[in-house]
This record gives structure tokens, C-alpha cells and sequence, in this order.
């Protein structure tokens, strides 16, 4: 009856470790279904418009029109949107920050001689 006893005792906490351990392993292993504060959001969009950033650089550069328009994220930094534009002979190259709407760069350089906008 001793000996019983003791397969009882010790089949009993041998059961109850394996369940414990089981538990365990199936709470950290399974997906939980709350969002965990890791997970990293989606980016947001652009405060300022892509047609709102058109507008913004065309004030800055009157009678220029839109050759090539792009949105930077650049991570920790704010994002941005780079425009270049067109006027004559001129391109000239427009940052506006994607958050505040302001102009970040401005530059200016002339186009050159035999470029007459075609892909060649």
C-alpha cells in the first residue's frame, strides 16, 4: 500500500508538471488576438495632398509646370514630398514637407542645351 501511495504522490506531480509546462508553452507559442504595442502601425498618410504639394510648389515657382513629383518617407525625419518643375530653360527642384505644407528646397539650375524633355 506504501508504494501506491507514493506512484499516486508521484504520478500526480508528474501530471501536473507536464500540464503546467504544456500551458506554458501553448500561451507563448500561440498568436495572441489583442495587437501587441510591437507591432509596428501603418504608415499615416500625408497630411499635405499631392495635388495640395502641386500648388505649394507652383506658388514658389510661377508659370512652371510639374515634370516629376515623388513622395519621400524618410522614416525618423518628416516625410516629403520632392517636385521638379519646369519653366523655359529652367528645372527647378521643390521639397514641401508632407506634414506642414512648408518649403524645405528650393533650387534652381538650367536645363540643358539639347534636352528637350524626351527620353532618348
Amino acid at each position: 500500500m506504501q508504494i501506491t501511495k507514493k506512484f499516486i504522490v508521484v504520478g500526480a506531480g508528474v501530471v501536473a508538471l507536464v500540464a503546467g509546462g504544456g500551458a506554458a508553452l501553448a500561451a507563448t507559442s500561440t498568436p495572441s488576438t489583442t495587437p501587441s504595442t510591437t507591432t509596428a502601425a501603418p504608415p499615416a498618410a500625408p497630411k499635405v495632398t499631392a495635388e495640395q504639394a502641386i500648388q505649394i510648389a507652383q506658388k514658389q515657382v510661377p508659370g512652371a509646370w510639374v515634370s516629376e513629383l515623388d513622395h519621400d518617407s524618410r522614416g525618423q525625419q518628416a516625410d516629403t514630398w520632392e517636385l521638379e518643375l519646369v519653366k523655359g530653360t529652367e528645372r527647378h527642384e521643390v521639397d514641401v514637407d508632407a506634414t506642414s505644407g512648408k518649403v524645405t528646397k528650393s533650387e534652381k539650375e538650367q536645363a540643358d542645351k539639347d534636352d528637350d524633355g524626351s527620353d532618348d
